[in-house]
């Protein structure tokens, strides 16, 4: 009977013991889950707590973030077709609403007939607890913006790492476990001057900071050569009516599209994705003048933005924003025209004065 007895202890400890290690493995899996921040690996590991984020619908309780998650069919039956749908480079499809009056833009991406990410500048967005306009400092005493931000992908585990650039330019804030905001700030003013609302599957897609990570890694999506013309028609469209709705912003004059412009800043870009340069002057040493002389273009002033390897046209935009030489032709108000340019990763726009 002790025997007997004696054994029955043993189990009854042993099973005591295997409960007690399953709570800690749930305890660990569940505070990376709920994490706002990555923690080093071996924190991870020893199953601290991590606080829990922030709810989307209780701060962010703005028109614009109500659409997170919707179908496109709610899209239409509140506003109406888009005035364009453009391909992006990231499997899903950018539903693009502008209104020239109020001088508001708003790009909805979507995949899978979900709205996964979007993008908004512009007057009169609703998007509280923000505000288009609002300065750095009062923004960052609301939502601390870190140097690292985490995200969980099923098993795998990523850590979106900011440098002080990034902090500067386009902090990021985690809102839930899966939803994240980049904050474009105009840093000569250090005022908010659009948002991206994003799902961290968007956000690894875009790849828009440094990123570590212990898992699988999605990676680039292959674009047949049609579907790379889609692309970029899409993305100089975007740039050239992110450029006009900036330049309102700032009261500056509007511009309109020129085609021969186009075409010259559509070679320059291709030219130098191809030849794998990146220069306002070509490997003859050719430059704008030289180019929109060949096209038998007449102007009575010119300048050129050329950008490489931003994720689209929000991000070049704002990097052309914050670049003192981009801005100063961003915002010219010599300029009477545009023709944008865009093949691949690489974007041009050429600026012209026609008298």
């Amino acid at each position: 009977m002790r025997m007997i007895r004696f054994t029955l202890f043993i189990l009854f400890v042993l099973a005591m013991i295997a409960i007690v290690v399953q709570e800690n493995h749930l305890l660990n899996d569940s505070s990376i889950k709920k994490g706002s921040h990555i923690i080093p690996r071996e924190s991870m590991l020893k199953g601290k707590n991590i606080p829990d984020v922030r709810k989307l619908s209780d701060e962010f309780n703005g028109d614009l973030f109500k659409w997170m998650g919707k179908t496109p069919q709610s899209l239409l039956n509140e506003l109406g077709d888009p005035v364009r749908k453009d391909l992006s480079a990231y499997g899903y499809t950018w539903w693009i609403y502008k209104n020239s009056s109020d001088n508001r833009y708003i790009q909805f991406g979507i995949l899978d007939n979900e709205i996964m990410t979007i993008f908004a500048t512009g007057n009169k967005l609703d998007i509280t607890p923000l505000e288009i306009g609002q300065d750095y400092d009062s923004i960052e005493k609301e939502f601390t913006f870190d140097k690292s931000v985490n995200y969980r992908q099923g098993i795998s585990t990523y850590r979106l790492k900011l440098t002080n650039e990034d902090l500067d330019k386009k902090p990021l804030v985690k809102v839930t476990d899966d939803v994240f905001i980049q904050l474009y700030f105009d840093t000569t003013n250090n005022q908010l001057i659009s948002i991206r609302v994003i799902h961290g599957d968007i956000l690894l897609k875009h790849k828009p900071y440094e990123m570590s990570y212990r898992g699988n890694i999605e990676m680039e999506q292959k674009l047949a050569k049609k579907q790379w013309a889609e692309v970029e028609e899409g993305v100089e469209q975007q740039i050239f009516d992110l450029t006009n709705t900036i330049r309102k912003m700032y009261d500056k004059n509007i511009l309109q599209w020129e085609e021969s412009t186009h075409e010259v800043a559509f070679m320059h870009s291709k030219d130098m994705s191809q030849n794998n340069y990146f220069s306002h002057h070509d490997l003859e040493g050719k430059g704008l003048k030289d180019r929109l002389w060949n096209q038998n273009i007449i102007y009575s002033l010119a300048g050129e933005n050329i950008a490489a390897e931003y994720t689209d046209a929000p991000a070049v935009i704002t990097g052309w924003l914050n670049s003192e030489g981009h801005r100063e032709a961003l915002l010219n108000e010599d300029y009477t025209h545009l023709g944008v340019g865009v093949y691949r990763y690489y974007y041009t726009q050429n600026f012209i004065s026609k008298d």
